[in-house]
């Protein structure tokens, strides 16, 4: 017997036969969700979402579209991320600054926003309530303790600024003037009172 396709149930993002996603979520088209990971309740995933093996996305997430997720990555309730994060293998948000484990602090998760662009190394671990600027680098292991500004690249434990990166991912060296160009694109930036803009 050969069943109809019926084109309106069709799904319109993969997951692999292992993960599990819990009813409620909203899976943008394009969306690939591999092995093991777990969607729950009432997040919301962007078109295009690479979610690698073995995630967890607790429920009330999102995320923008194409954010891609390595291995072993929890992303927790109050994290949101915009579009275009990369969120490297086994790195770690946290969500409630004093955990106990007889104390039930459910209701008391604090929000963190990684803004678009922006990219998150191996390891690293961003405490939570600390935002994470627009096309920022956290280097791999890092220990993120307060927000970090929009094109910053941060690194160590605990974490520091130690210059800036462009949006294509390329070490900005600006000159006496405030400006410098990034090595791939020749797109050029301005850095006027710490804070970095791109030009037109």
């Amino acid at each position: 017997m050969i069943l109809p396709i019926i084109l309106k149930n069709k799904m319109e993002y993969f997951s692999h036969e292992t993960a599990v996603i819990d009813v409620g979520c909203q899976i943008g088209e394009g969306a690939k969700i591999w092995h093991f990971s777990h969607i729950m309740k009432d997040c919301i995933i962007g078109e295009n979402c690479n979610i690698g093996q073995n995630c967890v996305i607790s429920p009330d997430v999102i995320l923008g579209r194409n954010v891609k997720i390595q291995n072993n990555v929890s992303i927790y309730t109050g994290v949101i991320c915009e579009d275009d994060v990369f969120l490297g293998p086994s790195m770690v948000f946290t969500n409630v600054n004093n955990p106990r484990s007889a104390v039930n602090r459910r209701g008391q998760y604090e929000k963190t926003l990684v803004k678009k662009g922006a990219s998150i190394g191996a390891n690293a671990t961003v405490v939570c309530g600390n935002d994470i600027g627009k096309f920022a680098f956290i280097g791999a292991g890092s220990v993120v303790t307060k927000a970090v500004p929009d094109y910053a690249l941060i690194v160590g434990n605990p974490s520091k600024q130690i210059g800036w990166m462009s949006e294509y991912g390329s070490r900005l060296v600006f000159d006496e003037n405030g400006e410098a160009t990034c090595e791939e694109s020749k797109e050029k930036y301005e850095l006027i009172d710490g804070t970095v803009k791109k030009l037109n």
